[in-house]
């Protein structure tokens, strides 16, 4: 037996590496399978390639819990260590790797949760463990070794009797942390760390029914069927799945295999996928992934990270931000890179030249997937518009390699159904929707119900209008407009429509400039000037009388401060909702209007007329909607 002192100018170093880590804690669990997965990895490479002159066999990984002894014991079956590699590797290497940790981050702790990066797998177990042992078996022919420390720099060092290859790790669990003796904490952990881990994980047993029993059925004395019990046995609970769908290669899978996975991720979600994106690149970096498009709605509060990030199957976290484009957060799935360090900060990973590699690649292949998608099957695509278009539109608005690529697929849809590419949208309308001024016109509805009554009267003239409505579509066609030369989108209720496409042509007023000044007159003494603007223009007379719109620049200001976008910094937020009312001077009810000869009637016609413009905007509520529901009644009467 040999005793000594790791050499560390810190007089303790468990308590501090304790303190540091204290919010990450669990992670002692996923460091120390990951450090037996690798030793079972590399006895696997050995034997291989003839260097170890041993059987590999079909190794596990143990997980078992000794509740009345305070105990928690990882048993793997791999490559094990001689005495002298345990001196080297617990307690110089990785001890130089504390001290390495402590030094740099001793003034930070809110770097917390960084030890993988500085080799310190190993020593994570005293933030949970009062005193730790290991006892393990090279492949090699020498003795076993027995190493034994209680969070002092001191040790122990012996000859063991252990006959197995491999290491088992004791962890005697404190005070503070007997929550890790508790049989349904350590289930939890296994299935959040390491539920796709390569090397089968052992927790306990569990009763199935035995696959070589067959059942008899017999029959009663009354005639009726019996089957006998299903015969049980007692297996290994195995609690991961050491082969998941994103290690394959994607001509192995069928389409019912990448829904079994999404099933396996996500137990509790009921909806299928619409569709998979299976990432497979091992160049300039490796990264293998399967991506899902749920069924998502124009929400923009879809929970997001619902991505897993893995490294070799480990799991390291659901928070991707800065590793996926933002705009595919709102996707499901699991990335796998080896080049992705462990426990790092969301800043280093942010300022990491090969995570931003990873990012744009990403994007690409995102990208290159829709657009097959939409070539191979257009209808289908077409149908799943709605569910996907959310992310389509935020992947344009925020990267500007996905918006060139994204020609190719977005779709814009018409109040019909209609789908168009921009191209396929552009043939279609450019000879009836270009105004005077050469510039093409695209008119929207952003409701199709509250605002069918514009959108029948540019269809009877022959206008396409695209149905556009996510809640960054005022975004979206800013940016459009500022990608694209010569053309304005227009919200078809934001005007007349004789004026959402100005030609040269204009109709002619029946009023004389005298009757106009009189109108507009007697219209500003009974309509409120804080919320109106009157607007006197020629129409059809067969246009209704009123018409309330509300400018395409200010409302789309608006809409862009209420999701976020810069209206915000020119105070359009702070300012009134202001419409425009357009009023038909060759209408006969605006005639009358005119020509009435008492006050009192003339007053009860325009209310009535704007009363019933703002019905159809669904801008008459409240004591005002009461006071026209009864006027109207009287009127009957």
């Amino acid at each position: 037996m040999s005793k000594g002192t790791i050499n560390v100018s810190v007089d303790n170093i468990f308590p501090l590496i304790k303190k540091f880590l204290y919010s990450d804690h669990e992670i002692f669990l996923r460091e120390l399978i990951s450090n037996a997965t690798d030793a079972t990895l590399k006895l696997k490479h050995l034997t291989n390639i003839g260097e170890a002159k041993v059987e590999y066999g079909t190794p596990k990984i143990e997980v078992k819990i000794d509740k009345e002894g305070k105990k928690l014991h990882l048993i793997d079956q791999g490559i094990g260590m001689t005495a002298d590699e345990v001196q080297k590797y617990i307690n110089e290497v990785a001890f130089s790797g504390a001290e390495e940790f402590l030094d740099k981050y001793k003034d930070k702790v809110e770097d917390a949760g960084i030890i993988g990066h500085f080799g310190l797998g190993f020593y994570s177990a005293f933030m949970v463990a009062e005193k730790v042992e290991i006892i393990t078996k090279s492949y090699k022919n020498e003795p076993a070794a027995h190493w034994l420390c209680d969070g002092s720099p001191e040790y122990s060092l012996e000859k063991s009797d252990k006959k197995e290859r491999g290491t088992e790790i004791i962890l005697h669990i404190a005070e503070d942390s007997t929550e890790f003796l508790e049989e349904k904490r350590i289930t939890e952990l296994l299935n959040k760390y390491n539920k796709f881990m390569p090397i089968p994980i052992k927790f306990g047993t569990k009763e199935i029914n035995d696959p070589e029993h067959k059942p008899k059925t017999t029959t009663d004395k009354d005639g009726k069927e019996i089957t006998e019990p299903h015969r049980q046995i007692t297996v290994d609970n195995i609690i991961n799945n050491p082969s998941p769908a994103w290690t394959k290669t994607p001509s192995d899978l069928k389409d019912e295999d990448y829904k079994g996975f999404y099933r396996e991720l996500y137990p509790m979600q009921f909806e299928e996928p619409l569709f998979n994106i299976h990432l497979n690149v091992d160049y300039p970096f490796n990264l293998t992934g399967i991506l899902y498009f749920p069924k998502m709605s124009n929400d923009m509060n879809i929970q997001k990270d619902r991505i897993q990030l893995y490294q070799n199957q480990v799991f390291v976290t659901d928070n991707v931000e800065g590793i996926v484009p933002e705009f595919l957060t709102m996707l499901r799935g699991v990335i796998d890179s080896p080049d992705i360090p462990l426990n790092v900060s969301r800043s280093y990973l942010q300022a990491d030249g090969a995570v931003k590699k990873i990012s744009s690649y990403i994007t690409k292949k995102v990208a290159d997937k829709l657009k097959s998608l939409f070539n191979n099957n257009r209808e289908d695509f077409e149908a799943k518009w709605n569910d996907i278009k959310i992310v389509i539109e935020y992947g344009m608005l925020s990267e500007e390699k996905f918006f060139e690529k994204s020609e190719a697929f977005a779709l814009y849809p018409t109040v019909d159904g209609t789908y168009y590419t921009y191209e396929e949208l552009y043939n279609k309308i450019k000879a009836k929707q270009t105004d005077k001024d050469d510039k093409l016109v695209i008119l929207y509805a952003s409701n199709a119900e509250e605002q069918h009554s514009y959108i029948e009267a540019a269809k009877a003239k022959e206008y396409e209008v695209l149905l556009l409505d996510s809640p960054i579509v005022s975004h979206l066609i800013q940016k459009l407009e500022g990608s694209k030369e010569k053309i304005s989108f227009v919200r078809v209720d934001s005007d007349h429509v004789d004026k959402l496409i100005q030609k040269e042509e204009h109709t002619i007023s029946k009023l004389s400039d005298e009757e106009k000044t009189k109108l507009d007159e007697q219209l500003k003494a009974v309509i409120s000037s804080e919320k109106f603007i009157v607007q006197l223009e020629a129409m059809d007379s067969n246009a209704a009388p009123f018409i309330i719109t509300q400018p395409e620049f200010m409302r789309r200001m608006k809409e862009m401060q209420q999701t976020g976008g810069s209206a915000g910094m020119f105070g359009m937020g702070n300012m009134p909702e202001m419409y425009n009312l357009v009023v038909n001077t060759n209408a006969d009810l605006v005639n009358e209007i005119l020509n009435t000869k008492t006050a009192k009637k003339r007053e009860r016609l325009i209310n009535q007329s704007l009363d019933l413009a703002q019905l159809s905007q669904g801008l008459l509520k409240g004591e005002a909607l009461t006071n026209f529901i009864k006027r109207s009644y009287d009127m009957i009467k």
